[in-house]
C-alpha cells in the first residue's frame, strides 16, 4: 500500500556558470505518517530530524487538503510553531500544532494535512551551474473529537463492502459507517480459491463510500465471497481485515 504521504519538488532556485549539480535530496524526516489531534488537548507536538550532513531551513503549516495551498494562503485551523525554523544536521525539532477553534463537525473526525518543507542550505563551491530544490512532506491530520462512538482501532469493522459493475467489469464498493476515517489498500475479493485484486488504494472518510475496480473479473461470481485488504491505524501501521461480501 501506498503510504498516506505524498511528496512534492519545489523548484527555488537557478544560478547560471560554468557546471552542472542537481540537489534533491530531503534530509529532514517526520517522524510519523499521521497526526491525530485529540480535541481535549491544546496542542500536539510532531518530531522533525535532519538526517543530512548539512543544515535545512524548514518551513511548516497546516492545509485544508489543497497541495497547492501556500503558507500564507492557508486557512487551516491550526497554527504551527515555529512556522520557520532551522535545523542543524543530525538534530532535532518539534513542531506544536494548537487548534484556534473553528467549529468542526462533532459526530466525526475531520482530516487537514500538514507540511513540512526541507529546503536545502546553497552549495558552497563557486563558480558552478546548479538548481536548488526545496522538498514537501505532507501526512494527514485528523481532528478528532470528544465522545466519539466506537473505538478507532476496531473502526475497520464497520466496514460494508458490496459487489457492483463499473465502466470496465466489476468493483468492490466500501461504504465507513464509522466516525473515523480509514486509509486501504490490498483490497482483494477471494471468491473459488480465485483472487481477483485492486490497483486502488485510498481514504474513505466518515459516512462515505470508496470504489475498488476489480482486475479480471467482468461478471458476477457465485458462492461465499469474501475481502481482505489492509488499513492504516493511529500510528502508521498496516493492519490486516477481512469480511464477508455483502449480496
Amino acid at each position: 500500500m501506498r503510504r498516506s504521504l505524498s511528496r512534492t519538488l519545489l523548484t527555488s532556485l537557478v544560478a547560471v556558470a560554468s557546471l552542472s549539480s542537481l540537489m534533491a535530496q530531503a534530509n529532514v524526516v517526520i517522524t510519523g505518517t499521521r497526526v491525530v489531534y485529540p480535541a481535549a488537548e491544546r496542542e500536539v507536538t510532531v518530531k522533525l530530524t535532519n538526517a543530512g550532513t548539512t543544515p535545512a531551513l524548514v518551513q511548516a503549516w497546516v492545509d485544508r487538503g489543497d497541495p497547492k495551498t501556500r503558507p500564507e494562503q492557508s486557512d487551516a485551523p491550526f497554527v504551527v510553531t515555529p512556522p520557520v525554523a532551522r535545523l542543524d544536521a543530525s538534530k532535532g525539532q518539534t513542531l506544536r500544532i494548537a487548534f484556534t477553534g473553528e467549529s468542526l463537525p462533532g459526530d466525526r473526525e475531520s482530516v487537514f494535512w500538514l507540511n513540512v518543507l526541507d529546503v536545502p542550505p546553497l552549495p558552497t563551491q563557486k563558480d558552478i551551474n546548479y538548481m536548488q530544490v526545496a522538498y514537501r512532506s505532507r501526512i494527514k491530520l485528523f481532528y478528532r473529537p470528544a465522545g466519539l462512538p466506537g473505538n478507532p482501532s476496531q473502526a475497520a469493522e464497520k466496514l460494508a463492502w458490496t459487489l457492483t459493475p463499473d465502466a470496465h467489469g466489476l468493483a468492490l464498493n466500501c461504504t465507513n459507517a464509522s466516525a473515523y476515517h480509514l486509509s486501504l489498500g490490498r483490497v482483494t475479493l477471494l471468491v473459488a480459491g480465485k483472487r481477483f485484486t485492486s490497483d486502488a488504494d485510498g481514504m474513505v472518510r466518515p459516512g462515505s463510500t470508496m470504489s475498488f475496480p476489480l482486475k479480471g473479473l467482468a461478471t458476477p461470481p457465485t458462492g461465499e465471497m469474501k475481502v481482505t485488504y489492509n488499513w492504516i491505524n493511529d500510528y502508521g501501521a498496516s493492519i490486516p481485515g477481512e469480511s464477508l461480501l455483502r449480496r
